[in-house]
């Protein structure tokens, strides 16, 4: 018995063609659907990137304790359960963050890896004197990347390309043998959407403005031609996956592994291009664009091929199904199930970020529970590996860490407990909101279902009580700990003014630009605009900016979500009258 899992990284359900009717080109996507099971219903969890492989990894949610971190040591890994039972498990990825401080302990639970440099601003070619970055760490991103590119001039050299010939090396050298695993992970259609010309020509229009395939996490204020350029850079990105798909399916086909060999398609998440007003991930709400994901099996156990399947699942059910297929039991502490069982039903999906909404859907609704206080506290993380995405924790943060009592799932092991902050990123902005997919599947209008609102809630509750969610979460929720939630706990009519004020797009058009994108410290510093600051940012004004990179300006806070549209013009506005002189 042997598995491939072909994962890839940021892939968007609803340009592919077996999930819509498309203008992305990707036949072989087509091709998979017809030779295996497609699901209709599938929720990726925890979210971004290593969160999403921690749930691969340990087949349960994380995110209610958890943010971007490592493998723990009292964790399962699907992986290295494989490789215990004699199972050869082989890692062939471009995916930098394995080999951040924050995904350090991924890829030596295999039995062997491989990686391949250059995606995202991976530090890997030192040019001292290239241009200098921009501002923080998304600027020195960029400059590593535009470094990388001079050393990726061809298709051939591409770290997706480099990637799956690598993992078609590993299929060719075992083809013959019996009981492996191979996780052929790509980074791509991740941002940047840095691809070659010959897929960019399948998507021809006329654009002349900036370079524009790295949108921001933030806000929508690109004119509409620009948005449609990274549409459609991301597009052939999408169509130059699609050709690494067809390479591993033409493999397939060439030495007829689907007698014996599973095959796993699927992504950690998907990706906003404009959709709600908003680039990428990270800032918004988690929409059905970023959590409704693509996920494609063939079991040789069940021989499905060419058919869909609607009950709920999720990522963490990938675990227990490769592990079932080679005959191996899941720990106890996998929350996910076998998707080869028939039978199997799940009531709700949880979803979310540390920090962020606390989500569930029950298939046909959607309900995103907001913290219920501005301060989107108590907010805390339990962990034994205290390291951020590309950092350790500060000294200042661990300082007032405290042992905290064990889970059922730390194998008796009691973690640190550490304060935490969301960050940038507060649900209580953006209102605890609830969707009717049946009736609204792009999640464009937010109803208030009193009804439908209380047994969404207690459905959510039910299953943090499930997965052992920290009392400080029911807490930030303003859900009730040791009782039922009731109709006083409901909060999307209390909340759906500011909900409302915070989806609406940001204008286009604006006066005084040239202040909004200034520092905020420079314009505090200007009597004239002092007292605009005062009226619509008292916040800002009444403390130092010490939080706040150096160059953080009206038009940021805007973009992350922190001051709605209507504020916004106001600022504008008044800006405008009394900063005429700036400059």
């Amino acid at each position: 018995m042997r598995a491939i899992i072909l994962m890839f990284d940021s892939l968007n359900r609803h340009l592919l063609p077996p999930y819509a009717d498309t203008f992305v080109k990707a036949p072989n996507f087509t091709r998979l659907a017809e030779k295996s099971v497609t699901f209709d219903n599938f929720y990726a969890g925890s979210m971004p990137c290593m969160p999403a492989r921690r749930e691969l990894h340990t087949g349960r949610y994380n995110f209610l304790h958890r943010a971007w971190g490592p493998l723990e040591p009292f964790d399962d890994s699907m992986p290295q359960l494989l490789r215990d039972a004699g199972v050869h498990t082989h890692l062939a990825s471009d995916h930098p963050h394995y080999w951040e401080d924050g995904g350090a302990t991924y890829h030596t639970r295999y039995s062997t890896w491989e990686f391949f440099r250059g995606q995202e601003g991976d530090p890997w070619k030192g040019i001292v004197d290239a241009p200098a970055a921009g501002p923080g760490v998304h600027g020195a991103l960029r400059r590593q990347d535009a470094i990388n590119r001079r050393y990726l001039p061809t298709e051939a050299e591409h770290p997706q390309t480099r990637t799956v010939d690598a993992g078609l090396e590993f299929l060719e050298s075992n083809v013959d043998a019996d009981r492996w695993l191979l996780q052929l992970e790509l980074f791509d259609p991740h941002e940047p959407f840095f691809t070659q010309q010959r897929y960019k020509d399948l998507y021809p229009h006329d654009y002349d403005g900036p370079e524009f395939d790295w949108p921001p996490y933030a806000k929508v204020t690109e004119p509409a031609d620009q948005v449609e350029h990274a549409r459609l850079e991301y597009a052939a990105l999408v169509s130059m996956c699609d050709r690494s798909l067809g390479r591993v399916l033409d493999f397939m086909d060439e030495h007829d592994l689907w007698r014996d060999t599973m095959l796993v398609v699927n992504t950690d998440h998907g990706f906003l291009l404009g959709e709600h007003g908003w680039w990428a991930k990270g800032m918004p709400p988690w929409f059905g664009e970023l959590v409704h994901v693509p996920m494609f099996l063939w079991d040789p156990r069940t021989g499905e091929a060419g058919t869909r399947r609607g009950e709920l699942c999720q990522t963490i059910d990938i675990a227990p199904t490769v592990l079932g297929f080679f005959g191996i039991e899941p720990p106890p502490d996998m929350q996910g199930s076998d998707l080869g069982t028939p039978g199997r039903t799940r009531s709700g999906a949880l979803f979310g970020v540390h920090g962020g909404h606390v989500n569930v859907t029950d298939g046909r609704f959607v309900y995103m529970r907001a913290a219920v206080s501005e301060d989107n506290g108590p907010l805390e993380e339990y962990t034994l590996m205290p390291t951020r995405m590309r950092a350790r924790f500060l000294p200042r943060e661990l300082s007032a860490w405290e042992p905290a009592e064990p889970f059922s799932f730390t194998k008796g092991l009691r973690t640190m407990r550490v304060p935490a902050s969301g960050g940038w990123m507060n649900p209580w902005r953006h209102g605890t909101l609830l969707f009717d997919l049946e009736a609204d599947p792009g999640q464009e209008h937010p109803i208030a279902d009193d009804e439908t609102e209380l047994r969404m809630l207690r459905l959510l509750a039910r299953l943090m009580h499930d997965n052992e969610a920290p009392r400080s979460q029911f807490e930030r929720l303003g859900i009730p700990w040791d009782g039922e939630p009731g109709p006083e706990h409901l909060l999307v009519r209390a909340q759906a003014a500011r909900a409302a004020a915070l989806a609406e797009p940001l204008p286009a058009d604006l006066p005084a630009r040239d202040l909004l994108g200034a520092p905020l410290a420079e314009l505090r510093d200007r009597v004239e605009l002092r007292a605009v600051l005062e009226r619509h940012l008292p916040e800002l004004t009444r403390t130092e900016l010490v939080t706040l990179p150096a160059t953080t300006s009206v038009l940021d806070l805007a973009r992350r979500g922190v001051l709605p549209a209507a504020t916004l013009r106001e600022l504008a506005k008044e800006l405008a009258a009394g900063g005429t002189a700036w400059m």
